[in-house]
């Protein structure tokens, strides 16, 4: 199918908030522009939209799958299911022999865990060297295989005449769910069944410069009494707070291709990547990544976002801040004080129509707007501005939909 992209553009402020920690515990950053952001890694609001997909019940339970290293287990407890006199090693057993023969990955126990075993009862169960990231219907089939070579499952896999390794490997590389088709998956001992992520998501990244903060917090020990002052225990946490912008990728086309012939046997291949496309539109705009959320409740919606869908190459709107936004540089009061999204979307609303007058295609693209407040409203020019959450993403599903359909 010919190319067909979806850039989400994204403007959030979070209040005080350590969101997503490097290894000092402190807030990412970066230098852009030559000043210092507030910084989101692009896996952590990765892995929240995928958190949303299931929290949220977006996708159903079916149309997910699961990354761990404990993929023998999982795929043991499927294997259970359907042959209940095969049950703890004999079926943990058959499923790191199945995921082996599936993947080419050595499913053992690890190291560290057989020697802590060594004086108990229980051998822990094996697991891969890397996270596995394998969809609900990739779990079953392999499941059907490891009980229809439950007999032995060695000589099951030599037989060249029916070609159950083979199988194998086909079953682990079709039928993929969509959190699959969405983010790619790598197994580094079988490349032949990685598969492209059809979403790059960029670091989030603030309009304006920050400088990261600590907190001194004390702990009071509820046992003390009077002739035991001070506090039970003392630290720090470091935090910030940020307008970002935040932007995401989606190649239908690359999307389409991922999930193959769709989620399910009784309907039209555009229907599993509408779900998709709306899943994603859905969870990457509403998703928080929840570092340190209990600390700062940092429960922040986007103040506005911009969806483009086009037909020409992704465009991420970011040089738009390459200069820092001032606080109040859209209220008369730059440098001395206010706030940055009346700036930012201002800053957004100019850039946008000059690049795309240079760079677009205006005939093949479709453009919205939500947004929030007067405070976004320059923002109105740049789409069709829609009212919710929820009209934002039907229209686009229906667009992608009907885009899909004419090249069918």
């Amino acid at each position: 199918m010919n190319r067909l992209f979806l850039d989400v553009h994204a403007l959030q402020t979070v209040p005080p908030s350590n969101l997503n920690r490097d290894d000092t515990g402190a807030p990412k950053s970066a230098v852009y522009g030559g000043v210092p952001r507030a910084r989101v890694s692009s896996q952590a609001w990765k892995r929240a939209t995928r958190e949303y997909f299931g929290d949220e019940h977006l996708l159903d339970p079916s149309e997910l799958g699961v990354r761990t290293k404990k993929v023998a287990e999982v795929l043991a407890d499927r294997i259970a299911d359907l042959d209940e006199s095969l049950k703890g090693p004999a079926a943990l057993r058959l499923a790191a022999e199945v995921i082996q023969e599936a993947t080419g990955s050595k499913i053992e126990v690890p190291t560290r865990k057989a020697n802590a075993a060594k004086d108990g009862d229980d051998e822990p169960a094996p697991e891969s060297k890397y996270l596995m990231f394998l969809s609900a219907r990739q779990l079953d089939g392999l499941a059907a295989l490891a009980v229809e070579g439950a007999a032995d499952i060695k000589a099951f896999f030599k037989d060249k005449e029916k070609g159950n390794k083979a199988r194998a490997k086909q079953v682990a590389d079709t039928r993929h769910s969509v959190d699959i088709a969405l983010f790619g998956r790598m197994v580094a001992d079988s490349a032949d069944i990685n598969v492209d992520a059809a979403v790059q998501v960029a670091h989030a990244i603030s309009v304006h410069r920050v400088d990261n903060e600590s907190d001194y917090y004390t702990a009071v020990d509820d046992r003390n009494t009077d002739a035991e002052p001070g506090a039970g225990m003392i630290g720090n946490v470091d935090f910030n707070s940020a307008t970002l912008y935040r932007y995401a990728a989606l190649g239908v086309h690359q999307l389409a291709a991922n999930l193959g012939e769709g989620l399910r046997d009784d309907e039209p291949r555009t229907d599993p990547v509408r779900r998709a496309v709306e899943a994603f539109l859905h969870g990457f705009i509403a998703s928080l990544p929840k570092g340190k959320i209990n600390t700062f409740g940092h429960h922040t919606l986007p103040d506005a976002v911009v969806v483009k869908l086009r037909t020409t190459r992704p465009i991420s709107f970011v040089s738009a801040f390459e200069e820092p936004v001032s606080a109040g540089e859209e209220s008369g009061s730059a440098g001395q004080g206010g706030g940055y999204m009346k700036g930012a979307a201002a800053r957004l609303a100019k850039y946008i129509p000059e690049v795309e007058a240079v760079y677009g295609d205006e005939e093949s693209t479709v453009s919205w707007v939500l947004r929030v407040g007067a405070h976004t409203e320059e923002l109105n020019g740049v789409g069709a501005v829609v009212s919710s959450l929820s009209g934002l993403v039907k229209s686009v599903g229906q667009e992608v939909a009907g885009r899909l359909e004419k090249q069918a």
